[in-house]
């Protein structure tokens, strides 16, 4: 019986509620009424019939009409919320009573639970306690540390440098400097504030900038970011260090939707000139990834000149006879070789009504099925671009040295520290489609030959409206081959160029083993004459030489193998 007194309550309840609704959609309604034409005929009317006190006089009446109005419904839905705050007060003590009995109906529960501050404030100390901030955590080994980044009035002190390399630096992210400056205002307002004065009452002066010596920052990617600040205190051996943390709040749902990628075709476009046996390797990853696994490809090849382009001709000639692609476009350019042209070319030579997604590649780059599927999803028309971040390989003949045969190309795809590196300094592989790459205005043309062109590019989008996604993609490769950096280049391009070829090379480690080679066998011939290691080095060094020159070792071919036995 009660239960059923209690829907009755509730149900009388939701219509109360609907009619007070209604009321206040029905009063603004009756306040948002335009004046009709009728009426403003008849102020106009008014105006020419009388003088400039009168229309005055008119403007009075209307705006003291319109303000008694305004306060009458003040004041209605001021009673309104009353009456409703009452009837909710009465809900809950029957709530109250019901729960109190053990008759509170299932489909209930929610709306005896009172909405307050008090859970998120509860959520917000839980996340204090659980990050390292005022006690430590215990960790498994030293890769689990997450360090701090210091910071002062003028510089960052970072062990993750980014893009810029720089150790040390001004904040240049937006968000960065304003993280900093926020919370560098925060502190100062705590120390200033009442509460901290009545605490401490031998403080004699305000604190300012100027007070702040350095901070400590680092962030827990689930809990929030800590900061320990020091500013001086009241003498030369005195500080005051203030903790301040900002918590992250629960994961929110921005959106859910289904994508479909079905109709969604991949303009690849390849400037090339010359290189056909880097083109024949080219070709063969495409025929495996695009026309065996993917087939919703088509690919744009801009050659500069005419040399050696029959061999060009008669690999796509063979790939569409032995697959029956078609899917290809051969552009010959009579001109010096440049990659933004090459590329512009090709982007706006698709005569299609259909919007491609342009994906600008190398010949020197390898690509798997997965990252054509980032690439479709990471670009969207009029609101994203893709910029991936591929992974760069170092030198083969370096990295695998004492190996008797280097390894092939689907083996060398590794990603290692001793294997290559992220190229986050490089912008030429990107994904986006072509409204968007015309709309933005496309290359700089007037760049000739090597760099710079990609990277106005990308700060066009970074300077538009658009989303720039930039992160690494495992499925894009740049695979090693020579770097020669013509004479003819501008000092800047070709320091840039040398620079570059000089990090494709190897690793910081493998290169330092490579300058220190004649130490390190030094090092191994006084500390370890008799060891194994030792003997089969001698042992290599001297087969080397003994076919590289037979009569010069015809003498001494065994005689210093004879002490290791």
């Amino acid at each position: 019986m009660f239960k059923r007194w209690l829907l009755a309550l509730v149900a009388r309840l939701g219509l109360i509620v609907l009619g007070l609704c209604c009321c206040l959609f029905l009063f603004y309604l009756l306040a948002c009424k335009p004046v009709s034409h009728s009426s403003q005929q008849h102020l106009h009317w008014s105006a020419g019939a009388t003088s400039k006190e009168g229309y005055m006089a008119l403007l009075q009446e209307r705006e003291d009409s319109h303000r008694h109005y305004i306060n009458s419904l003040t004041k209605q839905i001021a009673q309104l919320k009353d009456a409703l705050q009452e009837r909710m007060q009465q809900l809950q003590e029957s709530l109250e009573k019901a729960k109190t009995r053990g008759i509170l109906p299932q489909g209930l529960e929610s709306l005896h639970k009172t909405p307050t501050q008090i859970d998120m404030k509860e959520f917000l100390r839980s996340q204090l306690s659980q990050a390292e901030v005022n006690s430590g955590v215990k960790l498994p080994s030293e890769y689990a540390v997450i360090p701090f980044d210091t910071f002062t009035l003028r510089r960052v002190y970072q062990l993750e440098t980014g893009l810029t390399r720089h150790p040390e630096e001004r904040p240049v992210r937006k968000d960065r400097r304003d993280e900093l400056i926020s919370t560098l205002e925060t502190a100062l307002h705590v120390l200033n504030g009442p509460q901290q004065r009545a605490d401490n009452t031998r403080r004699k002066h305000t604190y300012s900038p100027a007070d702040f010596i350095e901070g400590l920052t680092r962030t827990e990617r689930d809990r929030g970011t800590v900061y320990e600040l020091m500013f001086k205190g009241y003498g030369p051996k005195d500080f005051t260090q203030l903790i301040l943390f900002r918590p992250f709040g629960p994961v929110l749902k921005v959106k859910s939707e289904s994508v479909n990628t079905r109709s969604t075709l991949i303009n690849i476009i390849v400037p090339l000139s010359k290189r056909p046996e880097a083109f024949r390797q080219f070709i063969n990853n495409f025929r495996e990834v695009c026309i065996h696994k993917d087939s919703r490809v088509h690919l744009t090849v801009v050659y500069f000149g005419r040399d050696q382009i029959d061999q060009v001709k008669a690999v796509l000639d063979q790939t569409t006879r032995e697959t029956r692609f078609r899917g290809f476009t051969l552009i010959q350019l009579n001109e010096e070789f440049s990659r933004g042209r090459g590329l512009d070319v090709g982007a706006r030579a698709w005569r299609r009504s259909q919007n491609a997604l342009l994906f600008f590649c190398d010949v020197d780059i390898h690509f798997t099925a997965d990252f054509l599927t980032s690439c479709r999803l990471n670009a969207e028309p009029g609101k994203r671009v893709y910029y991936p971040v591929l992974f760069s390989q170092y030198n083969p003949s370096i990295i695998y040295s004492n190996q008797s045969a280097l390894p092939t190309v689907q083996q060398q795809l590794v990603i290692k520290k001793e294997t290559g590196f992220w190229r986050d300094f490089g912008f030429g592989m990107t994904c986006q489609y072509r409204s968007d790459f015309l709309n933005i205005g496309g290359f700089d043309r007037s760049i000739k030959g090597w760099g710079l062109e990609d990277v106005h590019l990308y700060r066009k989008y970074l300077h538009s409206k658009l989303m720039v996604i930039r992160s690494p993609s495992h499925g894009l490769f740049h695979l090693w081959h020579e770097k020669n950096c013509a004479d003819e280049l501008p000092p800047d391009k070709y320091k840039m160029c040398m620079q570059t070829k000089a990090i494709n090379e190897a690793s910081h480690g493998q290169l330092g083993e490579l300058l220190f080679k004649p130490d390190i066998e030094a090092h191994l011939r006084r500390k370890k004459p008799h060891t194994p290691i030792y003997r089969k080095i001698l042992l290599m060094e001297t087969t080397m030489a003994a076919l590289s020159d037979p009569e010069a070792s015809k003498d001494n071919t065994l005689c210093g193998l004879y002490p290791f036995k």
